[in-house]
């Protein structure tokens, strides 16, 4: 059965480690994105590298989830994606999770795991320069990384504004 509403629920869920450069694209997206003025029924959450609390957040009853993270396919610094992944089904089932590297497939597997169901999901992600901790300490995005991120930001309004036509036309 399809699930429309009228406010449908959007989750926009940032993921990743703000001590590893551009892995904290997704950290600095939902970030700037909450600054913003959003409709009633929008969840904009810094996850970081809590990969559990993101896993028990998705078993919500989402109409569409956003997951905003560092997404390296080889493409130049700063290119960005959109997926929609395949998500597990209930036979999916992996039998140890490391808290310590909770990738976002981890997470969509222990979500299996936990007999949670997901709704519809979405993955932006930005083309990363590097993951790695900067030598001198210094943190934050690589330049290209940096200039997606007000981009990534009015791809994701537009998708809210997308989604609230659609849950309005049903």
């Amino acid at each position: 059965m399809a699930r429309s509403r009228v406010n449908g629920k959007l989750l926009v869920a940032g993921i990743g480690n703000i001590f590893l450069g551009d892995d904290a694209f997704g950290v600095e997206v939902v970030k700037r994105l909450a600054r913003r003025p959003l409709p009633e029924g929008v969840s904009v959450v810094d996850f970081g590298i809590r990969g559990y609390d993101l896993a028990y957040a998705l078993m919500d009853d989402w109409d569409l989830a956003i997951l905003v993270d560092a997404l390296p396919r080889g493409g130049e610094a700063g290119t960005l994606y959109t997926i929609e992944p395949e998500l597990p089904q209930d036979g999916d089932r992996s039998p140890a999770f490391d808290p310590h590297t909770m990738n976002p497939v981890a997470v969509l597997q222990l979500v299996s795991a936990l007999g949670g169901r997901m709704g519809r999901m979405l993955v932006i992600g930005c083309e990363p320069a590097t993951v790695e901790p900067d030598p001198e300490g210094k943190i934050g995005l690589s330049a290209p990384v940096g200039a997606a991120v007000d981009e990534v930001v009015r791809v994701i309004e537009e998708l809210i504004i997308r989604e609230r036509s659609k849950a309005s036309a049903a």
